[in-house]
């Protein structure tokens, strides 16, 4: 079994980081694994192990010829079997399958704006659906989704997963070790930085040594310079912290102690896994799937979206709480450990595969 990867770009998103993940853990369970970036290559690429077959085709436009023919002929000279095509890249995989027949498409639904599927224009991925053997939706609502709206049905929930390169440590923290809340979320609007810098505000002026650290790729569009411009405003440019994305993830993780999402809109963002596996007690807000990984009060924290009061009591909870806030990341560890870690399913993945190839 010969399985591709197939990903628009390698930047830090949690399709992307799903992607290298996998094809990083597969390299040792089937006969070959390989990843392909379609259109940018990224911070990812240095996570890829040098077991896993790379191929970046750098497709400018829709319908680019020259990548089309690049990624065929890497498809038909690797004798790839399966190509698992991550979000948008189902187009370029379903043009591989036409001209070969006997390749099998695997589609990964990641559409983070779950909550707002009326918005979702999908008409040709419909069409291309008819070209694929199965379907992969990373929450319950994209699973039903998927079975009312494409033309396959053999739809299965596979909730999202995490892992961890130990082996990267570059970024150095800024503030005082012991007193840091970490934020990994790319600059974009869903995930509501607005929020959690209001929510901050208040704690630094009870809490003055306890710092924010806001990870994540920062476009530089509208939202960015806004957000920005509000940490200027509030001078809080020596206790909030912005350090763009970056690739020693559990690093980071590692330097913090209070991991925190404030996001409006979600699936079952990665970052919470991430969190959980570097042993973080975690705060995030009751959207998408986040009510199925934060058992609130039990694991980790929940408030409302858009309520920086309840998500600033929730910080100080923790910072005023030590064994609570431990007693918590043990659980949610264990929790991501036996539910949303790679290997709790793997086993899933590789049954689809083998009954793919069937």
């Amino acid at each position: 079994m010969r399985v591709l990867q197939l990903i628009d770009s390698l930047d830090t998103g949690g399709a992307e980081r799903v992607a290298v993940n996998l094809a990083n853990t597969l390299s040792d369970k089937v006969n070959q694994s390989f990843l392909c970036a379609t259109r940018k290559e990224g911070i990812l690429e240095e996570s890829l192990t040098s077991d896993v077959g790379y191929l970046f085709l750098d497709k400018q436009r829709v319908v680019d010829f020259k990548a089309i023919k690049c990624l065929n002929t890497f498809v038909k000279t690797n004798n790839i079997d399966i190509i698992h095509a991550h979000s948008t890249s189902f187009f370029l995989a379903t043009i591989i399958k036409i001209l070969n027949k006997n390749v099998h498409i695997i589609w990964h639904d990641h559409y983070g704006n779950s909550e707002f599927l009326d918005n979702r224009k999908f008409g040709i991925l419909k069409i291309c659906s008819n070209c694929f053997s199965h379907v992969f939706s990373v929450n319950r609502t994209l699973e039903t989704w998927a079975k009312e709206n494409l033309k396959i049905k053999n739809v299965t929930y596979l909730p999202n997963f995490a892992t961890i390169n130990e082996s990267l440590a570059i970024t150095k923290l800024n503030g005082v070790a012991g007193k840091r809340i970490v934020c990994l979320a790319n600059l974009r609007p869903q995930k509501d930085h607005f929020t959690l810098i209001d929510a901050f505000k208040n704690i630094v002026k009870l809490y003055p040594n306890w710092t924010l650290h806001c990870v994540g790729k920062d476009f530089d569009d509208e939202y960015s310079k806004n957000i920005k411009s509000k940490i200027e405003k509030l001078e809080l440019n020596k206790s909030v912290f912005l350090y763009g994305r970056q690739p020693d993830i559990f690093n980071i993780l590692r330097a913090s102690d209070i991991g925190v999402l404030s996001s409006k809109s979600e699936g079952l963002p990665i970052a919470l896994l991430e969190y959980g596996l570097a042993n973080l007690p975690v705060i995030a807000t009751n959207v998408g799937e986040c009510e199925l990984v934060v058992l609130n009060k039990v694991n980790g924290l929940l408030v409302n979206p858009l309520n920086a009061r309840a998500l600033e009591k929730a910080l100080e909870f923790y910072i005023l709480n030590e064994v609570i806030r431990k007693e918590h990341a043990i659980a949610f560890n264990k929790h991501i450990q036996e539910n949303f870690s790679t290997k709790s399913q793997l086993d899933n993945i590789l049954n689809i595969y083998k009954s793919t190839i069937k």
